[in-house]
C-alpha cells in the first residue's frame, strides 16, 4: 500500500495556492440554509463549471435479497423538488434490487471542488411519459444500445454484442426508436441530504438536512467532521 498518497502536510494546507483557492471557494456560509434542494442546485452548477467530465455522476447504493450492498456509478438525469432521477434496464442488478427493496442512497463527489453530497430515501418509478420523453432525447446510438443490451447478463464476446446492435439497427431502419418496455427511470425522493466540504486539517464542514416524511418540513444540523 506504499503507493497511496500521503496525508497533507502543514505546507500543503498553508502554502499550496490551489488548495488555498479551494478553501476560499468553500468558505461561503451554508449553515443558514433552509432548503437543501436549492443548495444542491447551487453546488451542481458549480460542479458543471469545474469538473472535467460527468459532473452529474453519482454513486448509487442498493441492497440485494440477502441484504448485501452494491454500489455503482450512474448519471443523474433530472433533479427537482420530487427527487433525483436516473435510468436503467429492468433486468440489471440494480433494477432487480430496486424492485425488491425500494430504498437507495446516492453520493455525489466533486474532486475539483472538494465537495460531497449524500442522499438517502425511497425510490419510485418515473411516469411512462417522463421515461418516453427522456428516451426520445437520447442519441440514436444510445437508443439502439438500450434495446441491444440485456444489461448485467453474461455474454460470450464483444463481437456477439456488436452483432446484437447490428440486428437492432436493421430492425429500426428508417423509423423512430421507441423506448423498450424494460427500460425506465427511478426517482430517489430524499429524506436525508448531507452536504460535506473540505476544510483544513480534516476539520470539514458537514450540514445534514432531514425530514420524517416526504411531505414534512426539513430540519438541519451541523455535524462534527
Amino acid at each position: 500500500m506504499s503507493n497511496l498518497p500521503p496525508s497533507p502536510t502543514k505546507a500543503d494546507y498553508t502554502q499550496d495556492p490551489a488548495y488555498i483557492a479551494r478553501v476560499k471557494a468553500n468558505a461561503t456560509p451554508i449553515f443558514d440554509r433552509e432548503d437543501p434542494l436549492t443548495l444542491f442546485s447551487e453546488w451542481m452548477a458549480d460542479a458543471r463549471d469545474s469538473e472535467p467530465n460527468d459532473s452529474n455522476a453519482m454513486a448509487l447504493a442498493t441492497t440485494d435479497a440477502d441484504g448485501c450492498p452494491d454500489v455503482r456509478m450512474v448519471l443523474l438525469k433530472n433533479a427537482d423538488a420530487d427527487g433525483f432521477v436516473f435510468y436503467t434496464h429492468e433486468g440489471s442488478d440494480k433494477g432487480a434490487q430496486l424492485s425488491a427493496n425500494q430504498n437507495a442512497a446516492l453520493c455525489f463527489h466533486w474532486k475539483s471542488l472538494r465537495r460531497q453530497i449524500r442522499v438517502r430515501g425511497p425510490v419510485s418509478r418515473v411516469s411512462e411519459a417522463e421515461a418516453d420523453a427522456y428516451f426520445a432525447s437520447r442519441a440514436r446510438g444510445s437508443q439502439l444500445g438500450a434495446w441491444s443490451s440485456d444489461q448485467s447478463r453474461p455474454i460470450s464476446s464483444r463481437e456477439q454484442l456488436e452483432q446484437k446492435v447490428t440486428h437492432t439497427q436493421i430492425r429500426f431502419e428508417g423509423q423512430e426508436v421507441t423506448r423498450p418496455p424494460f427500460w425506465y427511470g427511478w426517482r430517489v425522493t430524499p429524506l436525508r441530504l448531507e452536504f460535506w466540504r473540505d476544510r483544513p486539517y480534516r476539520l470539514h464542514d458537514r450540514l445534514l438536512f432531514k425530514r420524517e416524511t416526504l411531505e414534512g418540513p426539513w430540519s438541519s444540523q451541523r455535524l462534527q467532521p
